[in-house]
C-alpha cells in the first residue's frame, strides 16, 4: 500500500503545473463586425454585431416592429443586459425558417455567439445565463397509426 502511496506522490509532482486560461482572440471582419448563426428549432438567424448605437434591425425591419410581442423583445434584449451592452452594439440579423417564438430564441443564440466573438471575456457571463447552449428541442416528427406524435385515436368499444 505504502508503495502505491508513494508512485502516486511521484507522479502528482511529475504532472507540469497548471497553465493559464486561453486567451480567445476576437473574431472580426474587415468591416469591424463580428458574424455568429444562432438556431432554435427550424428557425436559422444570422447575426452580425458591431458598435454602434444600440439599433438593433431583423430583416430590414426594427425588431420592435417584426416581434410586436414584449416577451420576444424582452427575450432578445437579454444577452446585452447580461453583459451590461444596452446601446453600445448595432446588431443587424437576417431569420429565416420557423415561427415567431424559434426565430427570437435564434437571434438571441446569435447575438450571444457574435457577442463572444466580439469580445471574448463577455464568454463566461454568456455561458454563466446559458445563452450559449443552443436549445436542441424540435417538434416530434408525427407517427403512422397515432393521430399526432403520441396522441392515438379515440378508442370505441363498439
Amino acid at each position: 500500500m505504502a508503495e502505491d502511496f508513494s508512485a502516486l506522490a511521484e507522479l502528482k509532482t511529475s504532472l507540469p503545473a497548471q497553465t493559464a486560461p486561453v486567451l480567445r482572440a476576437p473574431r472580426i471582419d474587415p468591416r469591424g463586425r463580428a458574424y455568429a448563426t444562432g438556431k432554435r428549432k427550424n428557425a436559422v438567424a444570422r447575426v452580425w454585431v458591431k458598435p454602434g448605437a444600440g439599433k438593433i434591425t431583423v430583416n430590414g425591419r426594427a425588431f420592435e416592429t417584426y416581434f410586436a410581442r414584449p416577451v420576444l423583445r424582452m427575450l432578445i434584449s437579454q444577452p446585452l443586459e447580461a453583459t451590461k451592452r444596452q446601446g453600445q452594439f448595432d446588431v443587424v440579423c437576417t431569420v429565416v425558417g420557423g415561427g415567431l417564438s424559434g426565430q427570437a430564441g435564434a437571434v438571441r443564440h446569435g447575438i450571444s455567439r457574435a457577442l463572444s466573438y466580439f469580445e471574448p471575456e463577455l464568454r463566461t457571463p454568456l455561458k454563466t445565463g446559458g445563452f450559449l447552449t443552443r436549445d436542441s428541442r424540435v417538434v416530434e416528427r408525427k407517427k403512422y397509426g397515432k393521430r399526432k406524435a403520441r396522441r392515438s385515436f379515440q378508442f370505441s368499444k363498439r
